[in-house]
């Protein structure tokens, strides 16, 4: 995509963004979706086939695809079912695939003013007040995640850490852990990102935060996609990330 498009869903608006890295002629081995679900509820998800394995891209489709067949057949009252289905189903047809392909993967479900999430690896889910108040950030299934969240590094040192791109749980594997997410109740101004890591490593996620809280919609989308490739291709050397990476991202904002 050559800058992020806008979608009217029930119950609000999305943005979305897709694009290969900078840096390389491959196909981009992201996915997103957007998919209406029973009951006026919404699905939003990222995948992000892993780079330097077979079929990242054909990965991250599966996953995608699994995850809307699954929801779109769900009764109203079984969406957290349909959404742990799917992802279980695209293990299933990754593992089939006998490449060695895995992709990583984040999801939320909304109804009304109510938020779940779910992920899997590195990408991930973020959700922000108009003040900037993060009311919810996922933990990246990762070393450098997990050390963050202990304490061990600060999120600075994460971001630059030799160790960044390795991730401890994957769509595609017999060891499958999908992390569930409380429910959460979102305000008519609040902003949710879903994300992989081309994005969430080239940012402090208080810099994510401050493009994206408040203003038009398109406008936060386009600043995004914007200051992340400008990162990516290491025009501003001062700043943390500048790691070339397929870039996608979804943000939703309530009606």
């Amino acid at each position: 995509m050559e800058s992020p498009g806008i979608l009217e869903v029930i119950g609000g608006s999305v943005a979305v963004f897709t694009r290969r890295s900078p840096q390389k002629e491959t196909v981009n081995e992201d996915s997103v979706v957007v998919i209406p679900a029973p009951g006026d509820a919404i699905v939003l998800a990222v995948a992000d086939g892993l780079g330097g394995l077979p079929a990242g891209n054909t990965a991250s489709a599966i996953a995608v695809e699994m995850l809307d067949n699954s929801v779109r057949s769900a009764d109203a009252g079984s969406l957290r079912e349909a959404v742990l289905d799917g992802i279980e189903l695209a293990n299933r047809e990754i593992l089939d695939l006998g490449t060695g392909a895995a992709t990583t993967l984040a999801v939320v479900e909304i109804r009304g003013d109510i938020l779940r999430s779910y992920h899997v690896g590195d990408a991930g889910v973020l959700v922000t007040g108009q003040r900037g108040r993060r009311r919810l950030q996922t933990v990246p299934h990762s070393p450098t995640g997990y050390a963050q969240e202990a304490g061990l590094i600060n999120e600075a040192e994460a971001l630059d850490h030799k160790e960044r791109n390795l991730v401890s749980n994957v769509v595609g594997s017999h060891d499958l852990r999908i992390e569930i997410g409380s429910l959460l109740r979102i305000a008519p101004r609040d902003t949710v990102l879903v994300a992989s890591d081309g994005l969430l490593d080239n940012f402090l996620s208080e810099e994510i935060v401050e493009f994206i809280r408040c203003g038009k919609l398109q406008l936060a989308a386009d600043t995004l996609a914007i200051e992340a490739l400008s990162r990516m291709e290491g025009t501003e050397p001062e700043n943390v990330g500048g790691h070339p990476d397929d870039l996608s991202f979804i943000l939703y904002r309530p009606s």
